[in-house]
């Protein structure tokens, strides 16, 4: 065969990547070979040696970056299907330390040596081979590869190239979360339904995405995002071919994460799911599919501003409207916190309107600040527990009312609380109040007064059912002693004071990390 040239792959631009799927590799190969006994440990050290490898991979790719190019550029590497530039090291960056705090949480155990999982995922509920298995203390540590190669999917999407990268990075992500969804320890069968309603809407939301790129290559007859983004000036005639395309990628995005109308598995799911998995679900699957949403909008919408603008602000006001209003509501603290990440949704999409460099920075910044929230309160869920009639620890007190007085009996958690809902609420010295700054600031410069007057009212109307939970925690006395802090090995109580920490940070010194995303919003044209 004559005339075949080997494509040309920068690997080292590809390291986090790399780094991230050769875990994952690694750890299915531990799961076959390596004795029961040493399994969990093994698992437990390459997912956490893998994501502080990935990010350490991103800093370096940052740096030779800044080197190189004397500003953040960007380049394209295989074939233009990944693009190192600014906002996807950033984004990847994010990816790899929240990971590596969720981690932290997923591998945590209580004093009786149980974690968040089932011990056999196949196992019918309530059957008498669930018991057994039980009985024998089997541990799930498929769980820590599965994590893997979800934060492999997530790594893909900011730096997806090409629509056909950004669907196989989707997939990646997405069905390891629709396993890992179904293995809650307890409450069996909420987990199970949880895992099913996941798998089928993400099926639709795929589906959508599909017969979107199809569209879009019909249009442009390539599915590269900067070939579309080209094109748009110079073919007419073809615009609802064009629109169409665009408008069912979007959708498929706008489920991933969890705006409004797409939003119907996120409190099923995060209520259903192994409240770990919930965390990383919740900040890590936010982040990079609003990196692969930044990347769709910014490189191929500025020809279609008057097109787009509509819609976003429409799903924006939508999103925030629903996400706060049922939120007030809610007595299950999981099912309040996924209406909460409903309407933090609708927020960074506000950052979208500006399409400048203060939009791009503001979403960077709100995710991280979301991120690190987002993960110590639900770390914070798996340490708070109820009783049964005998004493025995039975699961994780998610009623809103059995939080009363919480602050009494663990006062240090219940202030870690109270931090991660005052930054999710915006008041100042959190994180959460930069965040929302940016992002209102990046909507105001795109004369988007109306999408800022919306949100500021909506950001005021949620600090009710957040600080309802403060008032619980501190000022309601407990009725009876059915809610305990279980005691751990100590890994979430270490995440929680991390994502605490960040979100103090953030809050009081922002200006290093907003001049880093500042500086680095910018992407490849």
């Amino acid at each position: 065969m004559t005339g075949f040239s080997p494509a040309a792959i920068d690997w080292v631009g590809l390291s986090p990547l790399v780094i991230m799927l050769g875990a994952a590799v690694l750890g299915m190969l531990f799961e076959a070979f390596l004795p029961a006994a040493h399994r969990r440990s093994a698992q437990i050290t390459l997912a956490l040696v893998a994501t502080l490898g990935s990010f350490g991979a991103v800093v370096l790719l940052y740096v030779e970056q800044i080197g190189r190019a004397g500003a953040v550029g960007g380049r394209p590497i295989a074939g233009g299907a990944i693009i190192e530039d600014g906002p996807a090291l950033v984004l990847q960056g994010v990816l790899a330390a929240l990971g590596f705090i969720a981690l932290l949480v997923i591998a945590d155990r209580t004093g009786a040596q149980e974690d968040a999982f089932a011990p056999q995922a196949a196992a019918v509920p309530g059957s008498p081979y669930e018991d057994q298995v039980l009985r024998a203390g089997l541990v799930q540590t498929e769980v820590y590869p599965l994590v893997l190669f979800s934060l492999t999917g997530m790594l893909v999407l900011p730096a997806a190239g090409d629509l056909l990268t950004m669907l196989i990075g989707l997939e990646v992500l997405s069905l390891p979360l629709y396993i890992l969804s179904g293995l809650a320890r307890r409450r069996r069968l909420l987990s199970q339904e949880a895992s099913l309603k996941y798998f089928l809407l993400g099926a639709f939301a795929s589906a959508f995405f599909i017969f979107g790129t199809a569209l879009l290559y019909g249009f442009a007859g390539s599915v590269s995002l900067t070939v579309i983004a080209d094109s748009i000036p110079n073919i007419t005639g073809m615009d609802a071919l064009l629109d169409a395309g665009l408008l069912f990628v979007l959708i498929g995005m706008l489920f991933k994460i969890g705006a409004a109308p797409f939003h119907a598995w996120v409190p099923d799911v995060y209520q259903g799911a192994p409240t770990p998995i919930t965390g990383f679900m919740a900040a890590c699957t936010k982040v990079a599919a609003f990196g692969a949403l930044l990347r769709l909008v910014y490189v191929v919408g500025p020809g279609l501003q008057w097109d787009l603008r509509p819609v976003l602000w429409g799903v924006a006001v939508v999103t925030i409207v629903v996400g706060t209003a049922v939120a007030m509501s809610q007595t299950d603290i999981k099912r309040m916190l996924a209406y909460s990440s409903i309407a933090h949704a609708g927020f960074a999409l506000t950052g979208l309107f500006s399409f400048t460099q203060a939009g791009v920075s503001g979403v960077l910044f709100y995710m991280l600040a979301y991120g690190l929230a987002t993960l110590g309160a639900f770390g914070v869920v798996t340490l708070v527990r109820e009783r049964d009639a005998e004493g025995n620890i039975v699961g994780e007190a998610t009623h809103i009312g059995q939080w009363a007085g919480l602050g009494r009996r663990n006062p240090g958690l219940a202030v870690a609380m109270t931090l991660f809902l005052l930054s999710f609420a915006g008041i100042p010295l959190t994180s959460g109040f930069i965040g929302k700054f940016s992002v209102f600031s990046a909507a105001a410069a795109g004369d988007e007064m109306a999408l800022v007057v919306i949100g500021v009212l909506a950001s005021a109307a949620a600090a009710f059912f957040y600080v309802r939970l403060v008032v619980l925690m501190f000022f309601t006395a407990p009725e009876g002693e059915q809610t305990t802090v279980v005691t751990s090995q100590g890994l979430s109580a270490v995440a929680i004071g991390v994502a605490a920490a960040g979100t103090v940070f953030l809050g009081v010194v922002p200006g290093p990390v907003l001049d880093l995303v500042t500086e680095a919003a910018r992407f490849l044209p």
